[in-house]
């Protein structure tokens, strides 16, 4: 029996899982990694906290299935994407907290770009919008504000990375500076086309580029482990930024094929096949994988609050004990009764890019209760992530056919059910819902020879369940209404 082991960092925690060749756990880790706010709108995580925490899991979930580290044929890594770490090359010690991609710090950095007229550019290089939610702002803000950065980064002993290299920094002990492509794709530094950090762009935001990483393919044999990290030397043979992790762990292999992860955030991703594909309708082009010396791509709309939208309801306003309690409580009304929650507390996504909306709950009455809200959480990630179906499909000349669906809230029938409806397409859930942690695993064991092609792994996937629309079109289009109606108020150009 060949096993992968799969280390999947996010944004909430570290987690390893081991996989055997089948797509079967055999076992898993997890440990909460702290989110600190010292501002609004800032978000911030102790970088080595994110380390030994991944690292302690590991350990944990090779005691918990019984094997040493010697039989683990290869590693695969995954990890949240666009925080950013900046280190000490010297010492590898981290120089600032890491930004987190939720964070908005760069607003007015952002701003100042688009003013210049240097958004169609970054959009053609990179395939991405200029905001706050990717690294380079990120970085700038760094080299600008901590002390004496800037000056240590034209010495050459600054590392920056996203958290794929700041881990593969750790688990080398300093001798693999990388970042894998979909990670690079990210950052609003890398030629899309190329898949190069693009000079001029460095330029521009005035970035040494001693700084940066090298940039590796999805399937590269890395390095191995350490040796006395795990008590033997492992393979680390693949990473993905992820979402394009969890579009390869649904098999999403062909053109036309997408998958929706609900975590944190919610991500819809559109396989474009081997085109960049630039949207007209303010999605993100992406670069899905580098593997097998091809390079995949996709569409990408991004949703910043899904299951954070269910953790207010836990921790801020003490509505639910727990996240699983939603379900059972929004299912003792039938209907919101007019109620509309838009989640925008750290500004909208794609496809409306406000990074000034502001949370809005309309439509109360006298009685309105926290059933009524807590089914207008559950029907605002749903509607979200009908605004960037539908400007997806405004995009490309195919109509989605269905889509695969994994992350924590993907277990909520009632959820599942609505998107369904809304979106007028079946939704699929898999039998096994580590999606992210498996499509790293994949990537690994594909470049280590446990799969010879494509075909073997998505044989693992399997359905559970497939939710079919069943609403009327009239009643769609009034719940639709309803919604852009919210959204309207919610926006900051009121």
């Amino acid at each position: 029996m060949s096993y992968l082991l799969a280390l999947d960092q996010g944004t909430t925690s570290s987690r390893a899982i081991i996989f055997n060749e089948h797509g079967q756990i055999q076992a898993t880790a997890q440990r909460e990694t702290h989110i600190q706010t010292p501002h609004s709108g800032w978000v911030e995580q102790d970088a080595q906290e994110i380390w030994s925490s991944q690292i302690a899991v590991v350990q944990q979930a090779l005691a918990t299935a019984r094997i040493l580290a010697k039989d683990i044929k290869a590693i695969g890594l995954t990890n949240q994407r666009e925080t950013t770490v900046v280190w000490d090359r010297r010492n590898g010690k981290p120089l600032a907290p890491a930004i987190i991609w939720q964070d908005r710090r760069a607003t007015d950095w952002c701003n100042l770009l688009i003013q210049q007229g240097q958004m169609d550019q970054v959009q053609r290089k990179t395939g991405l919008r200029i905001d706050p939610y990717f690294s380079a702002g990120k970085l700038v803000w760094l080299l600008e504000n901590i002390d004496g950065l800037r000056t240590l980064a034209e010495q050459g002993h600054v590392a920056f990375g996203t958290i794929d290299s700041w881990l593969i920094w750790n688990l080398t002990q300093g001798a693999e500076h990388i970042i894998e492509a979909s990670n690079a794709s990210r950052t609003m530094l890398m030629n899309l086309q190329t898949q190069r950090w693009d000079d001029e762009l460095l330029d521009l935001f005035n970035i040494p580029a001693s700084v940066l990483p090298r940039i590796i393919s999805s399937d590269c044999h890395i390095a191995d482990t350490a040796p006395g990290l795990l008590g033997a030397t492992i393979p680390i043979t693949g990473i993905l930024g992820d979402q394009q992790s969890a579009l390869f762990g649904q098999s999403c292999f062909e053109p036309g094929m997408a998958k929706n992860t609900y975590g944190t955030g919610c991500f819809m991703l559109f396989n474009t096949g081997h085109d960049i594909q630039l949207s007209q309708n303010k999605l993100l082009s992406t670069l899905a994988w580098q593997a097998q010396e091809q390079t995949s791509y996709a569409l990408e709309g991004s949703v910043f609050m899904a299951g954070a939208v269910v953790q207010w309801l836990r921790d801020g306003l003490g509505i639910i004990q727990k996240s699983s309690d939603i379900e059972k409580l929004a299912c003792k009304v039938k209907d919101t009764d007019g109620v509309v929650l838009v989640p925008a507390f750290t500004g909208l996504g794609a496809p409306h890019w406000d990074s000034e909306a502001r949370a809005l709950l309309c439509g109360m009455s006298r009685g309105t209760n926290k059933a009524h809200i807590a089914r207008a959480t559950l029907e605002s990630i749903a509607f979200q992530v009908s605004d960037v179906l539908t400007a997806m499909q405004s995009d490309i000349a195919h109509p989605l056919k269905e889509l695969r669906v994994d992350g924590g809230a993907s277990c909520n029938d009632m959820l599942m059910q609505f998107q369904a409806d809304l979106l007028n397409v079946p939704v699929l859930r898999p039998k096994m819902l580590e999606s992210t942690a498996w499509g790293a695993a994949a990537m690994a064991g594909l470049k280590s020879g446990v799969f010879s092609n494509l075909n073997e792994i998505s044989q693992s996937w399997q359905l559970d369940r497939a939710f079919e629309p069943k609403m009327q079109s009239d009643e769609r289009e009034a719940h639709l209404a309803k919604w852009q109606n919210a959204l309207k108020r919610a926006k900051s150009d009121l």
